[in-house]
């Protein structure tokens, strides 16, 4: 028997269909008895919990539900207790629902703990067959993916964690006999990245490459390929991580076929989420006329300088049509904010700034007394998958 566990919070009742997506692709690609085990609490509503049970017995497999709000109330105020900037962040509790799964399952010996965002295209089996030895868990190191991790991470970024070492917790095989024998130490975890905010940035990951970064099974990219470094590659087998922020209804992408493939064979594809669809599809149209008609007045009487990754600076210069007396500063490190600032103040307001760079630190650019649609312009939304930045339109498919 195969054990893959999920963990899951739903409050607006429109995740659970992630989760089971990536349940059907699990039975679609293996003929092995598998039990999914969903880690949720009292936001799972009856509607979603049938519709998963659904899922399972159509493959013939079996699907569990464990409410960790009634089973591990003391160990989950503990978790959120150490780590308070969880209950304000971007992503949900369930995060951390993971490092309760030693104690849910005390009679496991491992486990595959997944992400919601995935598509297995694989037999799970080969990934349940990795051999752990004495080591807590196995999983993909970012930089495999192609992922700069001492820029990314700040573990990596202070020295905490070897760049090379950082590894994604989307993909987990865990060896639970292991994980109890560390209780104390994941606690340790914990307590660092609660004690400075930018060590929380990604919660749950950071703190287990603090406990085991050093000591973990360094599994192969096919195990968790992100579909946002993968553009241009077939399909094969491989389990794809998408993050919810780079799904879009954008039938050009053969991974957002693949990944609709799927859905389009759970319960939850029908009339209702069509409709949905077709709706929010309209509403991005809508807002698009509206954002060129406002780009075009705070643009009106000034000169654009553009902050562009390195390698980047040829595609833009085409894509927005740069003329030869407009800056473009090149970002190495998606920081040049002394250079932007020289550029901007010397200009008595005269131009504006076209931020092309992901993860820019708008928060420390408005510090310094810039003001967004005015002084600057977030633009990676308006550019295209060529220079590696996709459609983020992933809240359509996040609303069906």
């Amino acid at each position: 028997m195969i054990h893959v566990c999920f963990a899951l919070y739903d409050k607006t009742g429109r995740y659970s269909k992630f989760t089971g997506t990536t349940m059907l692709s699990i039975f679609e690609n293996t003929k092995s008895d598998v039990t999914i085990h969903i880690l949720c609490d009292n936001t799972l509503s009856v509607e979603n919990r049938n519709r998963l049970i659904h899922v399972a017995e159509k493959y013939n497999q079996r699907v569990e539900f464990y409410n960790v709000e009634e089973l591990c109330a003391d160990k989950l105020a503990e978790i959120i207790a150490s780590v308070p900037a969880i209950k304000t962040a971007r992503v949900s509790v369930a995060t951390m629902y993971r490092f309760l799964i030693p104690k849910i399952f005390p009679d496991l010996d491992k486990i595959i703990y997944l992400d919601s965002d995935i598509i297995v295209n694989m037999d799970i089996a080969e990934l349940w067959r990795v051999e752990l030895g004495d080591k807590p868990l196995a999983a993909v190191v970012e930089s495999d993916n192609g992922v700069g991790s001492e820029t990314w991470f700040n573990l990596c970024r202070d020295g905490i964690v070897k760049a090379e070492d950082y590894f994604n917790a989307g993909v987990l095989l865990m060896n639970l006999e292991a994980f109890r024998a560390e209780d104390a130490l994941i606690r340790d975890g914990l307590k660092f990245i609660s004690e400075d905010s930018r060590r929380a940035k990604y919660f749950d990951q950071d703190a287990l490459n603090w406990c085991f970064s050093t000591r973990f099974v360094k599994l192969p990219r096919k195990f968790n390929r992100f579909t946002r470094w993968a553009q241009g590659e077939p399909i094969g087998a491989r389990i794809y991580h998408y993050t919810v922020n780079y799904l879009q209804p954008d039938m050009r992408d053969a991974f957002n076929r693949l990944w609709l493939d799927y859905f389009a064979r759970t319960p939850w594809f029908e009339s209702d989420s069509v409709g949905r669809l077709c709706n929010s599809i309209g509403q991005i149209y809508g807002d698009m006329r509206g954002a060129m008609i406002r780009l075009t007045a705070m643009i009106s009487g000034k000169t654009r300088v553009f902050v562009v990754r390195k390698g980047d600076a040829a595609a833009i210069k085409k894509i927005f049509a740069v003329r030869d007396d407009e800056d473009v500063i090149i970002s190495d490190k998606y920081t040049p904010l002394q250079e932007v600032f020289e550029t901007l103040n010397s200009s008595g307001g005269k131009k504006i700034l076209f931020v092309c760079v992901p993860d820019f630190p708008f928060v420390n650019f408005e510090k310094l007394g810039f003001v967004r649609g005015k002084d600057f312009i977030n633009c990676v939304e308006l550019l295209p998958e060529i220079i590696g930045v996709p459609r983020s339109f992933h809240w359509v498919i996040k609303d069906m």
